[in-house]
């Protein structure tokens, strides 16, 4: 059976190469004054440290293209500018030329897909001619129609973030949200530290703007938010598991339980790629034998699946050779958040990436894998 195992273990791997190939390029502009935080917060909200990477590729006179390989994100950062009309107008015009361009390419991979505008929150108002800055911006966005979210970068009250914020939603601009952020923890020497927030909420904003086929991309390339790759793991989960418990109720026969296979593979490569870890041949082998044995539920017949059975309420016992077609979609759902629950441990920090093919790692999977089966939570 070891040999099965590493067939679905290898085609996992496959699966999961395939699904980052085809990720969208997610692609923003982060416009602002100088001193505002954008590199803070780019590095903040996205891994690989971007801004760390390099100065990128310069497309205008005011703006840089940030990339690195093997991260489906592009940062159009321009230069930090000041109270000056004429720079003002430059970055301006660079940015709605950026977006035409992405446009003209008809390609979504080229396209500007969201517009973050940073206004540091310490300075305790809003400049009016950054209030007709946006104006003007937004007038030319009109029929690109790119959403462009204000974020309030260093709020370190919410008292006066709220009152920022509201100064700015108040002038009707045609803008998606008003975002205040800390990127990161502040400490205040032998008084506090005051601990950074936001980010979630701007990743939630941005999902809500983008289109769905970006959605992936997006919780690929974000580390700021485990309730959103959360989200869109339990969403993949839950379409697997209707398509392993099929539209009926007909049992699946012990023949036909290899059927299961191309779902189960599917929604674990889907899980990888939201969460953007390195996950190897060895990890996926660890998931498969830990939760569904030895071989897998799906590759071996009555012994493996008996056991399981044993361990999901009221699911009864093997008849006739089949179990029924509700019982694959509640082992298919448990593999899936088994996954999941070993994915949050690892962004948390609590367990790391290579501990999963070891004992203790093997050992937590059963342990979640066993609960859900259960229905415990």
């Amino acid at each position: 059976m070891n040999t099965d195992i590493n067939i679905v273990a290898q085609k996992t791997v496959d699966a999961i190469s395939e699904k980052i190939r085809n990720l969208q390029t997610l692609n923003i502009i982060v416009a602002g004054k100088t001193g505002v935080g954008k590199s803070t917060l780019i590095n903040a909200v996205f891994r690989e440290k971007l801004t760390e990477t390099g100065k990128g590729k310069p497309v205008t006179d005011h703006m840089r293209k940030i990339t690195k390989k093997g991260v489906p994100l592009s940062i159009y950062d321009t230069r930090g500018f000041e109270l000056g009309k004429e720079v003002q107008s430059e970055v301006k015009n660079e940015i709605i030329e950026t977006i035409n361009k992405g446009l003209a390419s008809k390609d979504v991979n080229e396209a500007v897909h969201c517009i973050w505008y940073c206004i540091n929150n310490t300075s305790n108002r809003v400049e009016p001619e950054e209030i007709e800055w946006l104006r003007e911006l937004t007038r030319e966005n009109q029929i690109t129609q790119v959403p462009i979210i204000v974020v309030l970068t260093q709020s370190f009250t919410p008292e006066n973030a709220k009152e920022i914020r509201n100064t700015i939603l108040d002038e009707n601009l045609d803008i998606i949200q008003v975002v205040p952020v800390l990127a990161e923890d502040y400490e205040i020497p032998g008084i506090t530290t005051i601990k950074s927030h936001g980010l979630d909420i701007l990743i939630k904003i941005m999902e809500e703007s983008l289109p769905d086929e970006l959605i992936d991309t997006l919780n690929n390339v974000q580390i700021a938010s485990l309730e959103a790759k959360k989200r869109r793991a339990q969403a993949a989960v839950a379409t697997a598991s209707l398509a392993a418990a099929g539209e009926g109720a007909a049992p699946v026969p012990f023949a036909d339980c290899a059927m299961l296979i191309p779902t189960q593979i599917s929604m674990i490569a889907s899980i990888t790629v939201i969460f953007g870890f390195n996950v190897n041949k060895s990890i996926i082998t660890a998931l498969l034998s830990s939760t569904l044995g030895a071989g897998g539920a799906t590759l071996v017949g009555k012994t493996v699946v008996s056991n399981l059975l044993k361990l999901i309420p009221g699911a009864g016992t093997v008849a006739g050779g089949a179990i029924s077609a509700g019982t694959a979609g509640v082992i298919t759902a448990a593999l899936g958040e088994a996954y999941i629950g070993i994915m949050e441990l690892v962004f948390k920090g609590d367990m790391s990436i290579d501990e999963i093919n070891t004992e203790k790692g093997k050992k937590k999977l059963f342990e979640i894998f066993r609960n859900k089966l259960k229905g415990e939570k």
